[in-house]
């Protein structure tokens, strides 16, 4: 038997360096370099000063997994991302031209 394990958030939730690390389970290094790639723009000016909201969470565990299953570096990640956000926005607009 599999379970799947699930987290909702706050939609104005806002974590920190330190908090995003530990929920992802990621090390700081990489947030800087997700950070560093485009991948996620926090707000702050200094990574004392980050905060992160729900959706960079997403995108942090996004890019794990691009990482971990399909060996993708992280301007692969950075694209993949975008791409997949560029779908989600189709998928939507079609929605609302069905209605």
């Amino acid at each position: 038997m599999h379970y799947i394990q699930g987290t909702v958030f706050d939609e104005e939730l806002q974590c920190t360096l330190a908090e995003i690390c530990k929920f992802c389970g990621v090390s700081a290094e990489l947030i800087h370099d997700m950070v560093n790639e485009g991948i996620m723009t926090p707000s702050g000016s200094s990574p004392l000063e980050w905060h992160f909201t729900p959706i960079e969470i997403k995108q942090v565990q996004t890019t794990v997994r691009l990482q971990h299953d399909l060996q993708i570096n992280l301007p692969g990640c950075a694209l993949a991302l975008d791409l997949l956000d560029e779908l989600e926005e189709r998928r939507q607009l079609s929605r609302r031209k069905s209605y």
